[in-house]
C-alpha cells in the first residue's frame, strides 16, 4: 500500500518560504500541503492565491490543496489554474457535493473531499467512487499545533471499508496532530498520505523527520 508524506507549509518559516518549500523538495515528501483557511468556515485565516501560486512555482513535490472555506464551487476554477495537482474541499461546506467534485477534476485535478471529526463517514457513500482522496480530519479544523483525536483510528477503518465496498480507488489521507507517535498505526489502520507540519517544521532536520515517519 502507497504511503507519502505531505508536509503542511501552515508551519513553515514564512519569512523565507521558498528556502522552507526547498527543504521539503530535497526529502522523501510525496506531496506538499497548503491549508487554504477563510475566517468563516473555521476560526483562522491562513492564506489564499497569491501564496498557492508561489508554492507551485517552487514546488517540485505534486501540490496538495485544502480549501477550509465555506462555498468552495466559487473558487474551485482559479485554485485549480494556479498549478495544483489536488484539490479538497469539506463536505460540510458543499451544498451540492458531487458537482463540485466533477468541477474539479473537469480541470485535470485529482478531487478530494475532507471530512470533520463529528461527521459520520457514511456521507460520502454516494460520491466514494467518484473520489481520488478522502481527507480525515484528525483535529478540529481551523489552527495547526492541536491534539490528535484517538477516534481517528477507527475513523480511517471505516473510509477504508466504504473504498473497498464502492471500489473506489481514493487514497485516504490525514491531517492533524500527526507525530512520529501515531504516524506507524495511521498507516496501519489504512492511511496513504500523513499531513504534518509542526512536526516537520519545528524539527532541526526536516528530511529525517519525514523519512523516519515513513519507515517508523
Amino acid at each position: 500500500m502507497s504511503r507519502y508524506v505531505s508536509p503542511s507549509i501552515l508551519a513553515a518559516d514564512f519569512s523565507v518560504l521558498g528556502s522552507e518549500i526547498e527543504k521539503v523538495n530535497n526529502s522523501l515528501a510525496g506531496w506538499i500541503h497548503c491549508d487554504v483557511m477563510d475566517g468563516v468556515f473555521v476560526p483562522n485565516i491562513s492564506f489564499g492565491f497569491p501564496i498557492v501560486e508561489a508554492v507551485a512555482r517552487h514546488a517540485s513535490k505534486p501540490l496538495d490543496v485544502h480549501l477550509m472555506i465555506v462555498e468552495p464551487s466559487k473558487y474551485i476554477d482559479r485554485f485549480c489554474s494556479l498549478g495544483i495537482d489536488i484539490l479538497t474541499i469539506h463536505q460540510e461546506a458543499s451544498k451540492y457535493l458531487q458537482r463540485a467534485v466533477f468541477q474539479i477534476k473537469e480541470h485535470g485535478v485529482k478531487a478530494g473531499v475532507s471530512l470533520s471529526p463529528h461527521t459520520p463517514v457514511s456521507v460520502l457513500s454516494e460520491v466514494m467512487a467518484d473520489l481520488d482522496l478522502v481527507l480525515v480530519m484528525s483535529v478540529n479544523p481551523g489552527f495547526g499545533g492541536q491534539s490528535f483525536i484517538e477516534s481517528t483510528y477507527r475513523r480511517v477503518g471505516e473510509v477504508r471499508e466504504l473504498i473497498l465496498k464502492t471500489r473506489s480507488k481514493a487514497l485516504i489521507q490525514v491531517d492533524g496532530g500527526i507525530t512520529l507517535d501515531n504516524a506507524a498505526r495511521l498507516f496501519e489502520s489504512g492511511a496513504n498520505i500523513l499531513v504534518t507540519g509542526t512536526t516537520v517544521f519545528k524539527s532541526t532536520d526536516p528530511a529525517a523527520i519525514i523519512e523516519r515517519m515513513l519507515t517508523i
